[in-house]
């Protein structure tokens, strides 16, 4: 088997998370860009879309087999599932087990992930992945999009990333998700987004996920372009650089 195969099954990406964490303690969480384990269990929660007590509870599960300062659920019969898990990747490497986690939950076809540094993949999950699937989860529950139905448009390029509409024909809500892995920090939104948000005004939403660090809460800014304070524009040149020859 490839060692960085993709578990199958959304159960068995949960569990193989957790075996990641207790394997390899603060290796891991260093490897992946983690300040604590607080800080994993919340960005991994919100990105698999499970309680992080989930991906704590699997850790403590898998800690008995492993060399770590903790003790784990050592006095609790170990489940099948669980056992089915550890026999496929007891063995892998902290780099293999990284790419798979990887692969998990960030997926990027042509990227190699070595190329990352460290703090990148949390902070990509932080400030994307998990932030939107923290929004799916919370969705339903919120006054401001109480009876609308949201559809995910991440991939489309629209300025976006949800479209929330009550019933077909009317006119929709735009919802831009972002993420911070603080409590306080920057914002920024691109060209194609503030642009957006001037056009559709009271129906463009910012919803801000902040402090994968700690107890993450969320805030709903509506018409964020017309905001006190408001965004100030950037601008910045890029210098691409390219080879070429003569044939």
């Amino acid at each position: 088997m490839n060692p960085v195969q993709a578990a199958t099954g959304h159960r068995q990406q949960v569990i193989a998370t957790g075996l990641f964490l207790a394997k390899f303690d603060k290796d891991g969480l260093k490897r992946l860009g983690f300040r604590s384990f607080t800080e994993a269990f919340n960005i991994f929660g919100a990105a698999l879309g499970v309680p992080p007590a989930s991906i704590k509870n699997y850790r403590d599960e898998f800690d008995p087999f492993f060399p770590n300062p903790r003790h784990g659920w050592h006095k609790r019969e170990f489940r099948q599932h669980c056992k089915e898990v550890l026999d496929q990747y007891r063995d892998i490497d902290l780099a293999s087990f990284s790419s798979l986690i990887q692969s998990l939950l960030a997926p990027e076809p042509d990227h190699d992930p070595e190329d990352l540094r460290e703090s990148q993949f949390a902070r990509r999950l932080a400030t994307g992945i998990a932030a939107e699937r923290y929004f799916i989860g919370v969705q339903p529950t919120l006054a401001e999009f109480s009876g609308y139905t949201a559809e995910d448009t991440t991939q489309h390029g629209c300025g976006y990333d949800f479209r929330l509409r009550r019933s077909a024909g009317e006119d929709f809500l735009a919802v831009e998700v972002k993420g911070m892995r603080e409590p306080k920090g920057a914002l920024t939104m691109t060209a194609k987004e503030y642009q957006l948000a001037r056009r559709l005004a009271h129906r463009y939403y910012l919803f801000v996920v902040k402090n994968f660090r700690g107890t993450p809460p969320h805030e709903i800014w509506q018409n964020p372009a017309g905001r006190t304070p408001s965004f100030q524009r950037t601008e910045r040149t890029v210098v691409e650089v390219t080879w070429s020859t003569t044939v």
